[in-house]
């Protein structure tokens, strides 16, 4: 999906695909006429590494594509895109190999009656060539298969593997049943009660079940929606009972009928059985961000995070590793997005397929995420030997630094805040896999402090004083006086009493533990943002801008010198310099300043307005003089402003899009088979209805907007030799590695 960028035409028919709120509906799983097919990105990535370990290219069997080593349950086939609607979209082209390949990272995956068969999501991005992003949510489950000739080959399969292994377990001097187990499956040598689990596949006796992906790609990573939006179909196809609309229905209602919610509001539709919510930040807001920072800093726990962020920031090699394609994409994004104003620049694959591993020992920035298989000895993974290589194993809250970095600047003062904010909501800053009894009892004394402190936004419980609560406003100044003349008291209120009236009235149109990660995320992303606002506070003063026009300063871009490193440097607290002189040095930082100097010949970079407007807020709050720097620590004081602001929105939707309706469809296809996902009607999913007109205009607007920010990414953007590698899914490089 790396699309060519074109812009549609007044006319074209898919112009109004840019205001919906989802691009493509997509069904990946096994083509029954295909049969099991190796998958040939993995053997071609088996002979990379046997290449790169020096072996022969016999080891990795890449004449026939087969691995007698590994059990046929456990191998790599080959998945293929089933269906996918509309057929296409005129400037966001449909990349059926990239969308396959990140849907289905490892291939089709088969299961038996005896393993576990839970539905999985995970969710993908692809970077398209001008450097915008289209979001991929998938919910991968399992079908049984019904196709003979497949559980035929399947067993065929387990015959060859079994005879390889017995002859030649039962060649050597040692035959004992550890060697046995080790021999058949690498790995699973915990009992042969397992073994036999993992090894066995019998035709007559056995079920045998494929993965199917179903998956959502949109503009915007609306990921809670899309994940709540897909599991309601999943549940429609597993119940005992058919959907109260035949699935074309839903579908055709999520690609066609339902709008992105406009900036600043929020949107109702619906799904099989029951409503879906989500809301946009206005633009004044930090921008959308739907992946739960929660998870992320859970998972890695907050010292290990802020010391990954810092690697990122100075443009290191970062390597995620865990079991899970969610916590991958969880952690990468969480990250980047702390990242605000500045947007990582480089190689940027949270989820990066078996098949491209080399692309590891590639000598550039990259952030990078690597699925570990289970069971795997993590000391046996050979990472690239880089310096500057941060290594973050997930799943067992650990990360392997590069032997020198500058920390963070006022790094104990920003934990400490940080803390604070996730202490607010019940979560231990060691992360949820280290916490402890007394670690527990310690946070809940905390938390009880916090409540009742009046900081941040906080009020106690008590009955507080009317006057007290608005002290400070002119207009209930003279109210007071007024009615102290007159000889009326301002008594007490009772604070929980009123809001707990004015809530009968406004009901939360989600659940209450979305509503606190939406609190959460934007509270912890506040912190980050205030810290960057003090930090360049004053960056405007260094910007150099010598050109006259924009056709002059884009010819001589890379002669000119546009930041006045010295001078900024020289006007720094001394503690920031280690961290400073090493960060205005990176291409994130270098991308900023030019959006700053691109902004007096066009519209600002929407990153760069936001940021802007905050410098603007800190002058007005503040008198001290330009110039003057100081080290000391400076909390964010936003922080109730931004939780109300998502709390408001999701208390009353501003809209609510067309139910889903039954369609013109041919009776007697799509009949509901419980287990079974429906083949689907591609005629009523191929278009949608013809009354979009009032949503062209909108859309010429945003295309124009591309049109200027893919114009701007060709001057500022990322160097040409890195582009092939940077955009999935890798074309070019796939391309060269298969002559």
């Amino acid at each position: 999906m790396s699309g060519s960028g074109a812009a549609p035409g007044p006319g074209s028919g898919s112009s109004p695909a840019a205001c919906r709120f989802a691009h493509y509906f997509v069904l990946c799983g096994i083509d029954a006429d295909s049969g099991l097919e190796p998958d040939e990105l993995a053997v071609l990535y088996q002979w990379l590494e046997a290449d790169r370990h020096g072996k022969s290219q016999d080891a990795a069997n890449t004449t026939s594509g087969e691995n007698f080593d590994q059990s046929p349950l456990r191998r790599t086939f080959k998945s293929k895109v089933l269906a996918h609607y509309p057929q296409n979209i005129e400037w966001n082209p449909f990349d059926q190999d990239a969308v396959n390949m990140l849907c289905m990272p490892k291939g089709l995956s088969f299961r038996t009656q005896n393993d576990n068969k839970d539905p999985q999501f995970h969710s993908f991005i692809i970077t398209r060539e001008d450097g915008s992003r289209t979001y991929g949510f998938v919910l991968t489950f399992y079908e049984e298969v019904t196709s003979k000739q497949i559980c035929t080959a399947m067993q065929t399969l387990y015959q060859m593997h079994n005879a390889e292994h017995y002859s030649s377990v039962y060649a050597s001097s040692s035959c004992s049943m550890d060697s046995l187990a080790s021999s058949i499956d690498e790995g699973d040598t915990t009992s042969l009660l397992k073994l036999q689990r993992y090894n066995s596949y019998d035709i007559s006796r056995d079920t045998l079940y494929v993965s199917k992906s179903i998956c959502l790609i949109t503009p915007l990573p609306f990921m809670q929606a899309c994940k709540k939006f897909l599991i309601q179909l999943y549940k429609a196809v597993t119940s005992q009972q058919p959907p109260p609309l035949p699935l074309e229905s839903y579908i055709h209602n999520i690609l066609y009928e339902v709008p992105l919610p406009p900036p600043g509001r929020s949107l109702k539709f619906y799904g099989v059985y029951e409503p879906v919510v989500c809301q946009r930040p206005g633009p004044s807001e930090l921008p959308l961000s739907d992946y739960p920072l929660r998870e992320a800093f859970e998972l890695l726990g907050l010292e290990n995070l802020v010391q990954v962020f810092t690697c990122v920031l100075l443009e290191m090699q970062i390597l995620l590793y865990s079991q899970d394609y969610q916590r991958l994409m969880t952690v990468a994004e969480g990250i980047t997005t702390l990242l605000f104003p500045f947007q990582w620049q480089h190689v940027y694959v949270p989820i990066l397929p078996a098949s491209l591993l080399h692309f590891l020992d590639a000598p550039v920035p990259y952030l990078m995420g690597l699925q570990s298989k289970e069971g795997t000895d993590r000391s046996k993974l050979e990472l690239p030997q880089e310096a500057n290589l941060c290594f973050v194993d997930i799943d067992n809250h650990f990360i392997e630094l590069p032997e020198e970095f500058p920390q963070f600047p006022n790094k104990v003062d920003f934990i400490q805040e940080l803390s604070e904010v996730l202490l607010q909501f019940g979560i231990p800053p060691e992360g949820s896999l280290h916490g402890s009894e007394s670690a527990t009892k310690l946070k809940n004394l905390v938390l009880k402090d916090l409540v009742n402190d009046k900081k941040n936004g906080n009020v106690s419980a008590d009955d507080i004083s009317m006057y007290e609560l608005l002290k400070g406003n002119e207009t209930i100044a003279r109210l007071q006086a007024l009615a102290k003349r007159t000889g009326v008291t301002v008594g007490k209120m009772d604070l929980s009493a009123s809001l707990s009236d004015k809530e009968k009235d406004l009901k939360l149109q989600c659940e209450e533990a979305e509503l606190r990660d939406y609190q959460l995320n934007v509270q912890l992303r506040e912190v980050f943002a205030n810290r960057f606002t003090q930090m360049f506070a004053d960056y405007e003063a260094f910007v150099i801008q010598t050109a006259q026009d924009m056709e002059s300063w884009l010819t001589n871009r890379e002669q000119m010198q546009n930041f006045d490193k010295a001078s900024f440097l020289s006007d720094q607290p001394e503690p920031y310099l280690p961290f400073l002189s090493r960060f205005i040095e990176t291409q994130m930082f270098a991308t900023f300043i030019d959006n700053k100097i691109m902004s007096q010949w066009e519209e600002k970079d929407p990153l760069l307005r936001v940021f802007d407007s905050r410098i603007e807020k800190i002058r007005l709050y503040n008198v001290r003089a330009p110039t003057l720097r100081t080290s000391i620590y400076q909390k964010c004081s936003t922080l109730k402003e931004a939780a109300q602001s998502i709390e408001q929105r999701l208390m009353k939707m501003d809209h609510t899009a067309i139910h889903p309706h039954l369609l013109d469809m041919k009776i007697g296809q799509g009949k509901y088979e419980q287990g079974f996902f429906p083949k689907l009607q591609s005629d009523v999913l191929a278009t949608g209805p013809t009354n979009n007109n009032r949503w062209v205009s909108r859309s010429a607007t945003a295309q124009r907007r591309k049109d200027r920010l893919r114009q701007h990414s060709e001057h500022v953007g990322l160097d040409s030799d890195l582009r092939e590698v940077c955009g999935l899914p890798f074309r070019g490089a796939l391309k060269q590695e298969l002559r």
